[in-house]
């Protein structure tokens, strides 16, 4: 299956860490990367790194801010698909955290993304995508898509991003 957890609310990496669980609950193996945050930047990855070892890989450079910083960033989203297409064949579920952001910002293609999810159809794994603004071609293509929605949140207030909430 293809699983697309998309939307401008909080919660996408979580749901995928869901997923992801319950799929380890069921004796899956799963593999589980992360375009865009850099390693060692939240609570969560603490314990993927635990759960997971060598089939949890944070590829990212950050979030993707200045154009002058283009190319960095660009192969680092190469660095981090690399790696889910190689472990993609030793796991039942590939999770690739902030892909959507990565292919918004076109650090990755619609060709590189496409390709990715053809493969592992090919090879009958699911693959679990997120990230904001989720394109129309891939919406079509999933067979599970939900939408966060945010309707309140106190960083609209000015409150700074609290540790065990936001990373």
């Amino acid at each position: 299956m293809l699983i697309l957890y998309t939307g401008n609310g909080k919660g996408k990496t979580s749901a995928c860490i869901g997923q992801a669980l319950r799929a380890m609950g069921h004796g899956m193996t799963v593999a589980f990367g992360q375009f865009m945050k850099r390693d060692n930047q939240s609570g969560e990855q603490r314990v993927l790194k635990r759960l997971l070892g060598t089939l949890f890989f944070v590829g990212g450079e950050g979030f993707f801010r200045h154009e002058k910083d283009r190319a960095r960033h660009r192969a680092a989203a190469l660095r981090t698909l690399a790696w889910g297409k190689n472990v993609l064949s030793g796991a039942d579920m590939l999770v690739l955290d902030e892909t959507l952001y990565a292919l918004g910002a076109a650090l990755l293609t619609q060709e590189e993304v496409a390709n990715l999810a053809d493969a592992s159809g090919a090879r009958d794994r699911h693959l679990v995508l997120s990230g904001r603004n989720a394109p129309d071609w891939l919406i079509q293509a999933a067979d599970i898509v939900t939408e966060m929605r945010e309707i309140k949140h106190p960083c609209r207030n000015g409150v700074v991003a609290a540790p065990g909430i936001e990373f």
